[in-house]
Order: structure tokens, then sequence, then C-alpha cells
């Protein structure tokens, strides 16, 4: 069944964690990462407000991280 896949909680040694919260994180290291490369390449200069470009790349890649590897 469906609702056998799906991970209510996620236990991290001894403290269970909900799927979405680990999402988030993954999202955020993942969105400094890509910051820190478009930094690197000079790409970033292209982004009127950076804070705005951060945030906008922190709900996508949470969006695509929830997504794809953490089935809702």
């Amino acid at each position: 069944m469906l609702a056998d896949q799906i991970p209510s909680e996620i236990s991290f040694t001894w403290v269970y964690l909900p799927p979405f919260m680990i999402t988030v994180v993954l999202g955020y290291l993942a969105t400094l990462g890509l910051t820190r490369l478009l930094n690197a390449t000079g790409l970033s200069q292209y982004f009127w407000r950076t804070e705005i470009a951060f945030l906008a790349f922190w709900v996508m890649l949470t969006s695509l991280i929830g997504l794809f590897y953490l089935p809702p």
C-alpha cells in the first residue's frame, strides 16, 4: 500500500524528525552551495536583489528535494 511507503517520522539517533524539516534543511544546504557557486562565477551580479534570489532558490530546491527524494 502507498500509505506504508510514506514516512511519517524519520529517526535520527534518539530524536524523531518530520520529513519536511529534513527537506527544508537539505534545501537550505543546497541553496548555500548554489549561491556560493553563483558568487564564484560572478553570475550573482545579474540578480536585482540577492536576498530575494536566495529565498526563491531555497523554496525551489526544497520543493524539488521534497518531490523527488522524500515523497509526499
